[in-house]
């Protein structure tokens, strides 16, 4: 069993840029390959895929209210994930939430359900 935990929340400016980072720490990380990735959850509205990323071969999913603005990344010697966030929009102001499985990313790389284990969050505010 592993333990996810984020850093690097804030608030920004709507055109500004923030990273966020997930240490991944436990034995399962550390000896397995495994998907991981970010999700957020706005008030009111249900937790959605953003990005992931497969430790095995580095392919990498992204939502497409995202694409071409964020940019996950993964370090395998540090078990740890970052998401580069630039042109940030009001509209990215959530809780963001890293996950991951043991397992490879499959058909559904950003399904909530898929993913076993979660931190706690790090809240990104996005003003206009």
């Amino acid at each position: 069993q592993g333990q996810l935990v984020e850093s690097g929340g804030g608030s920004v400016q709507a055109g500004g840029s923030l990273r966020l980072s997930c240490l991944a720490s436990g034995l399962s990380y550390g000896r397995y390959t495994y998907c991981i990735g970010w999700f957020r959850q706005a008030p009111g509205k249900e937790r959605e895929g953003v990005a992931s990323t497969y430790s095995g071969s580095g392919s990498t999913y992204y939502a497409d209210s995202v694409k071409g603005r964020f940019t996950i990344s993964h370090d395998n010697a540090k078990n740890t994930l970052y998401l580069q966030m630039n042109s940030l929009k009001p509209e990215d102001t959530a809780m963001y939430y890293c996950a991951a499985q043991i397992m490879s990313c499959g058909v559904r790389p950003l399904s909530v359900a898929s993913f076993t284990d979660w931190g706690q969050g790090t809240q990104v505010t996005v003003s206009s």
